[in-house]
Formats: C-alpha cells, sequence, structure tokens
C-alpha cells in the first residue's frame, strides 16, 4: 500500500522526467515481474509494456482491450506501493481524455500514447484531449507522447521523417505533453538531432541501440525497454524447458522470486 498520495506520486514521476540523469525504467507485465523489479535497489518508476500485457493475454499488441489492461496495471500499482507506474496505453483507444481519466482512477500517473501517424493535427488534438482530462482530475500526470514517425516511416528519407518527429514531438510537447517517446533504433546523430529539435525525448532500449549512458549524455530524457524484457525471460524459459526435456536440472542459482 502507497504511503504517497497520487499527486505526490504524480510528482514524483514528473520530476522524474525532468531531471537531468536519464530515468531509466525497466518495463513489466504483470504482478509477479513488478515485484522482481521493484527487488532491485536502483528501481524509481514502473512503466509497464503494452505489447507484453497484450502477449500475456493472448492479444496481439494494440488489440488488447482497454479493460483488461487496466485490470493488469491497477494491480501492478497496488504491488508498487510508493513507486510510481507509467502504463503503456496503446493509442489511448477512442476517446483520449476518458482513457487518462480510468486511467488515473486505478492509479497511474504516467502513460505512453502512440499517435500511429495520424494525421498531424488529430494526433496533437488527442494529446491536447489527455492533458486536459489529467488536468480535470487535478493529477500532475506525466505523459510519454509517442510518435511514430520514425517507426513507421516506411520507405521516406530517414531525414523527412526525423523533421516529422521534430514538428510532432514539440507539438505534443506544447499541448502539455511532458516528454516525447521517439521509438526506433536510434544513433547517437539521429538522437541529437531529435534532442535539439524537441527537447525532452524518451527512447527505447533496442538490440543494436545506444547504452542508456551514451543517450543520457545526448541529452534524453528516459528510455525503456518495451516488449524486450519479456523476451529475455521468456527467451531463457523456453531454453530451459528443452534442457529440462534433455533430463536437465533446475539450477541451484535459481532465486525464489515468486
Amino acid at each position: 500500500m502507497s504511503t504517497f498520495s497520487l499527486e505526490d506520486r504524480a510528482r514524483r514521476l514528473r520530476e522524474l522526467h525532468a531531471a537531468p540523469e536519464i530515468l531509466r525504467v525497466v518495463n513489466v507485465w504483470d504482478v509477479v515481474s513488478a515485484k522482481a523489479v521493484l527487488a532491485v535497489p536502483e528501481t524509481r518508476a514502473l512503466a509497464t509494456a503494452g505489447h507484453s500485457i497484450a502477449a500475456s493475454f493472448g492479444y496481439d499488441d494494440g488489440t488488447i482491450p482497454l479493460e483488461t489492461t487496466l485490470d493488469m496495471v491497477g494491480r501492478i500499482v497496488a504491488a508498487a506501493g510508493d513507486v510510481p507506474v507509467s502504463a503503456d496505453l496503446d493509442d489511448g483507444y477512442a476517446d483520449t481524455g476518458d482513457t487518462i481519466r480510468r486511467a488515473i482512477a486505478v492509479g497511474i500517473v504516467g502513460a505512453n500514447m502512440e499517435d500511429r501517424l495520424r494525421p498531424f493535427d488529430e494526433s496533437v488534438a488527442r494529446v491536447a484531449a489527455a492533458v486536459a482530462a489529467a488536468e480535470a482530475e487535478g493529477v500532475p500526470f506525466a505523459l510519454n507522447a509517442r510518435t511514430d514517425a520514425i517507426a513507421r516511416g516506411g520507405d521516406r528519407p530517414l531525414d523527412e521523417s526525423i523533421a516529422d518527429a521534430i514538428a510532432r514531438g514539440r507539438a505534443f510537447l506544447d499541448a502539455g505533453a511532458d516528454v516525447v517517446f521517439v521509438p526506433g533504433v536510434l544513433d547517437a546523430e539521429t538522437t541529437a538531432r531529435l534532442v535539439e529539435g524537441i527537447g525532452r525525448v524518451s527512447v527505447i532500449g533496442l538490440p543494436g541501440a545506444l547504452r542508456a549512458a551514451e543517450y543520457e549524455k545526448l541529452g534524453v530524457a528516459r528510455i525503456s525497454y518495451g516488449p524486450l524484457t519479456q523476451r529475455v525471460a521468456l527467451t531463457a524459459y523456453q531454453d530451459l524447458a528443452a534442457d529440462l526435456y534433455r533430463d536437465g536440472v533446475i539450477p541451484e542459482s535459481t532465486r525464489a522470486l515468486n
């Protein structure tokens, strides 16, 4: 149980996004994965991975019902105590304002919300509606507004995608977002251009991406790992299964984390 109010946890999450050092969040997808990360002393905030939660329930990424996501994230919030929780809310669903209100109701104090490269004005309006809903609830909600300008850029030149990401990012911040999430394998040059053009940038630690400390030197505000944490866990699980079928044994180094 949290000893801090919802507003206190929200303010703390905002402070972590605004701090000079990069905010590192290791994504979780259920209560037991959250507890494992919470036990690590360096954990300052939790972030859920929408892709991972969807996979846990048998849904493709981006197709899980909001009610299912909120039920799981609400359970994670309850387990997190004083640690603020940011949730992946896909594209914000049909009504982004209502989605944020419902998220706050289960204790969520920050969220990712992706634009899926909707038309520019529509994307900005959806961010503005989410921000307005949080303000109406009196919660200093930390919105990590995602633009898929690079991830969904397709065959267009990278320079064009970067320019689109910067334009959308600036507009999202002007609409009240705290930070702009630009997913993709971002090299140092691209990252520097995004930080200079947008200001507060969030990245994902995909294979082939820079290390967190390198992104920090470039001025990045936050790094998360999306579904990759679950994939690492499932890789180990599948490898163990194969070993056990070969007459292996459970390693003595296994910790009782559940």
